[in-house]
Formats: C-alpha cells, sequence, structure tokens
C-alpha cells in the first residue's frame, strides 16, 4: 500500500501540479478529495497539513508538504531513479532547469493565473469575468511568451531537449487557457505551440484530466 497521499482537488491548477508529477513519475498514490466548496480547506484537519488553508497537500509517510512547487521539488529528488527524470543529477542542467522553475513561478504564473480564473473558473462558478483584468493580463502573459517564443526556437523544451520540472510546472494553466479566448497567445506563437501541443499530450496529463468532474 502506497504511502504517498495528496490532498486536494482536480480542479485546482495546484493540485494538478502535485498530481501530474506523480504520475509522471509512475508512483501509487492515494487521492484524499478536499471539499473546498464546503471549506474543508479552511478547517482542521486539513490545517494540520497546510496551515494557510489551501491545497494541495502531501504525505509521505511521516513527511507533510505543502506548495505544489514543493511538493514536485521532492518528488523529482525523492524518486529520481523513478519514471521520467524531472530533475538532472548534472549541476549545469540541473541549474538550467531551476532558471526556468523561477521563470514559470515569477513570470508566467500570475498572469497566466489570473486568466485562468478570469476565463474558466468565474464562468464555472457563475462569477462575472472583468474584461479590464483579462486585457492587462493578455498583454503580460503576451510579453512571457514572446520570450518563450525564442527560447523555444532553440530548444525543444524551456530548459533542455527532453522533458523537465520546468515544462511540467506549466501544465495546469496552460490548460485551462486553451479553452478560453487565450488560446491564442499560445496558437500564435508557432514554436510555443509546437511545445503546448506536446506537453498536454502525456499520458501522465492525461491521467490528471480523467480525475476532473464530468462537466454538468
Amino acid at each position: 500500500m502506497s504511502t504517498i497521499k495528496v490532498h486536494g482537488s482536480p480542479i485546482s491548477n495546484a493540485t494538478m501540479r502535485a498530481l501530474v508529477a506523480l504520475y509522471e513519475k509512475q508512483l501509487e498514490f492515494e487521492f484524499v478529495p478536499t471539499d473546498m466548496r464546503n471549506g474543508e480547506h479552511k478547517k482542521e484537519p486539513f490545517l494540520s497539513l497546510n496551515p494557510f488553508g489551501q491545497v494541495p497537500a502531501l504525505e509521505d509517510g511521516d513527511l507533510k508538504l505543502f506548495e505544489s512547487r514543493a511538493i514536485t521539488k521532492y518528488i523529482a529528488y525523492e524518486y529520481a531513479d523513478k519514471g521520467t527524470e524531472l530533475l538532472s543529477k548534472d549541476s549545469k542542467k540541473m541549474a538550467v532547469t531551476t532558471v526556468w522553475l523561477e521563470v514559470e513561478a515569477h513570470h508566467f504564473d500570475q498572469p497566466s493565473s489570473k486568466l485562468a480564473f478570469e476565463l474558466a473558473f468565474k464562468p464555472m462558478f457563475g462569477m462575472t469575468t472583468d474584461p479590464a483584468v483579462v486585457e492587462e493580463n493578455e498583454a503580460k502573459l503576451a510579453g512571457v511568451l514572446d520570450v518563450y517564443e525564442k527560447r523555444l526556437s532553440g530548444s525543444k523544451y524551456l530548459a533542455a531537449e527532453c522533458f523537465t520540472l520546468a515544462d511540467l510546472h506549466h501544465i495546469p494553466n496552460i490548460f485551462y487557457l486553451m479553452n478560453t479566448q487565450s488560446k491564442k497567445l499560445f496558437e500564435s506563437r508557432p514554436h510555443v505551440n509546437a511545445w503546448v501541443a506536446d506537453i498536454t499530450a502525456r499520458p501522465a496529463w492525461s491521467k490528471v484530466v480523467a480525475m476532473l468532474p464530468p462537466k454538468p
């Protein structure tokens, strides 16, 4: 029986990030659904796993972790010999991967998360999209993707010629945005578009998508 438990919601982009890392590593784990509609993530016992009341949280034996990017890095290091090599053991290759991990966290995530919230999550929960927020963040994301287009013109993936954790971290937000008007930002850049098609077609990601609840 697996010692790994993931607490979260399958529609949460952060939870998805942890799940796809586990699937890439071909690890067995138990998924523990957190009912966010009823505020389970803001109450005990969940707060004992993440005092900030956000999903996901991971348990691996006695170890308890929160913050999705910390979770994926732990999975990549702890289970380095399993499944996909998400972080190279070579120090220079790992350094380059770390650069693009930082780029995702500090440049890509903010505008893409805001767009996902406005264009995907707000409609999902019957809320009204703010066009001004969309316009502002599409402009910001376009600037980031211009950098990506140049980078991907000389490299199949962001950090190397192989798929790494740097690519993986992008998938959940891209998944949501490719079902919105913001997909044009990706499709209009040929190298970015090819990269998106590649990373979202991975079998591990298909398993995450299969966990989503059916659309009403």
